[in-house]
């Protein structure tokens, strides 16, 4: 799967600076990394816009091998189960299966 040239990190910037100016000191350590994760643009949407539902919105996200590889290392660590996984990241039990069937 081939990388976004997608450039999150200005359009963030451009969002923090212009709208939530005061909410740019939390996202510093998220936006000075060398290259964004899906983990870190969703955490940074948490960030800035706050905890919303994702379940009309779930189906559109796209996760990259690297990513979905520290899911599942996260559900190792914090021994976690599928159904646990999956409302914490707001995926699909039969995803999150899937993903551990092809990467594990």
């Amino acid at each position: 799967m081939k990388k976004s040239n997608v450039n999150y990190r200005k359009i963030y910037t451009d969002i923090l600076e212009q709208k939530y100016p005061e909410k740019l000191e939390d996202c510093k350590a998220i936006l000075s990394k060398t290259e964004l994760s899906s983990l870190d643009i969703l955490c940074l949407n948490e960030k800035i816009f706050g905890k919303k539902t994702h379940r009309d919105n779930s189906k559109l996200h796209s996760y990259f091998k690297d990513d979905i590889v520290k899911i599942l290392e996260f559900q190792k660590k914090n021994c976690l189960t599928v159904t646990d996984l999956a409302k914490h990241y707001n995926l699909s039990r039969n995803t999150i299966t899937k993903w551990k069937r092809l990467y594990c």
